[in-house]
């Protein structure tokens, strides 16, 4: 394994400053790794590096973004989920507008597209004609698909059985893609499970094989890679807010499982010390261990897939049961910029229960239309609330993640009755 050197590097000037040559947030990441993955590691290093002045390949990726993915998304006035936020205000002067960051509008209907089409771009370059993915809620896997078939890659999809059962509709679309989706039956058959696999596959494959991460984990350089590819998100955000009511927002709220949608959105405006940034665990069924999935919030550095992480453990210092009623957010990790930002204070975590989730499924659904996946209902519950608190000329801005038709049928069994409950306005 590649060690870090025990001494942490001095705070950079910005926040935005990360990783450092050694792949290190601050306390944070690092490459602890297999030596048969180090080459792969450090090829893709070398990649990731040269093609930053490579014209032809971001001419490439922004015209697949453009025509293939639809960008931008747009930023929408979300004038139901506001109204919802001033009845709930203490006074008439109460009440923040909150706008939504549509990446549920993006092709196959979530953020992970933006940083698959880079990967599997990376990979041609590199030779390989295979990818390989790990997926919880499906929408990763499913972008992997895409992007494969696009760019004519072999891919296959690995996959948790409880996922599998629970987001059946995006199993079907990985296959007709064209993927191969493995099902994997250890442990808790979730996505941990699903990504200690396609590691082990990674390591007997690398030769041939590029491994797309979904998330901002795994060792270095991964979490700067997605976080680059998706940081789409937070650029976009910033021209539009000036767009549309002049200035940064002052509120950005997005949903935190790996935490590639909030490292996206939040990575641009890092700097931008007048921008509160909230990040939103899944607190699940309860605050007790095995209950919830918030690492962030509950959990303590340790060693995971690769980098050195907040990570849900128990007193033995293994890895943790973690429950959420989202596939997306039911992770014992996260990434280490987000451990890196919680540190340094810059950005604010909380947790939103299953209950609160779904019923802020349904309040974005009646309330404007949108059926939201069940990770950015997290966001849009905190969002809500918080927006009740703050002034009602401030600007509050919800990464909506990725769209809920994966979900309604979960939604649906874990709503029971209160899908059918009438809601007036």
């Amino acid at each position: 394994m590649i060690q870090p050197a025990a001494d942490s590097p001095t705070p950079p000037m910005k926040i935005s400053h990360v990783p450092d040559a050694r792949g290190r947030f601050g306390a944070f990441g690092g490459t602890y790794v297999p030596e048969t993955l180090v080459a792969a590691l450090q090829q893709l290093s070398e990649l990731y590096m040269k093609i930053q002045e490579d014209k032809a390949f971001w001419d490439r990726l922004n015209e697949l973004n453009r025509s293939f993915v639809g960008r931008p998304t747009p930023l929408y006035l979300a004038k139901g989920l506001t109204r919802r936020a001033r009845r709930m205000a203490e006074g008439k002067e109460a009440g923040a507008a909150i706008w939504l960051k549509r990446e549920d509008l993006a092709h196959t209907g979530a953020h992970k597209i933006n940083n698959t089409l880079g990967q599997a771009l990376m990979a041609k370059k590199m030779g390989k004609r295979r990818i390989i993915a790990e997926t919880g809620a499906g929408q990763h896997g499913v972008a992997s698909a895409t992007a494969a078939a696009q760019l004519g890659l072999e891919c296959d999809v690995y996959m948790g059985s409880e996922d599998i059962r629970r987001q059946r509709l995006n199993v079907i679309r990985m296959k007709m893609l064209g993927a191969r989706v493995i099902a994997v039956d250890s442990g808790s058959r979730t996505l941990k499970d699903a990504t200690n696999e396609a590691m082990r596959d990674w390591m007997g494959s690398v030769e041939h094989t590029h491994y797309i991460i979904g998330s901002v984990v795994g060792p270095h350089p991964f979490p700067m890679i997605v976080r680059d590819f998706q940081s789409v998100i937070g650029r976009e955000t910033k021209a539009q807010a000036l767009r549309h009511f002049g200035r940064m927002p002052e509120s950005i709220v997005a949903c935190v499982g790996g935490g590639s949608n909030a490292a996206g959105m939040f990575y641009p405006f890092v700097d931008e010390q007048g921008v509160e940034l909230v990040g939103v665990e899944a607190g699940g069924r309860s605050s007790q261990s095995g209950q919830h999935a918030a690492p962030l919030s509950h959990g303590r550095p340790g060693v995971l897939h690769g980098s050195l992480s907040y990570v849900l453990q128990d007193e033995n210092g293994q890895t943790a049961d973690v429950h959420s009623c989202s596939a997306g957010l039911d992770y014992p990790g996260v990434g280490p910029e987000h451990s890196y930002w919680k540190d340094a204070g810059r950005v604010v975590y909380t947790a939103c229960t299953d209950d609160e989730a779904l019923e802020a499924f349904l309040w974005c659904a009646r309330d404007e239309g949108i059926i939201p996946a069940l990770e950015s209902s997290h966001a849009v519950a905190e969002a809500v609330r918080r927006a009740a608190a703050m002034p009602r000329d401030a600007n509050l801005i919800v990464n909506l993640s990725g769209r809920g038709d994966k979900d309604v049928e979960e939604a649906a069994r874990l709503l029971g009755d209160r899908v059918d409950a009438h809601q007036s306005r």
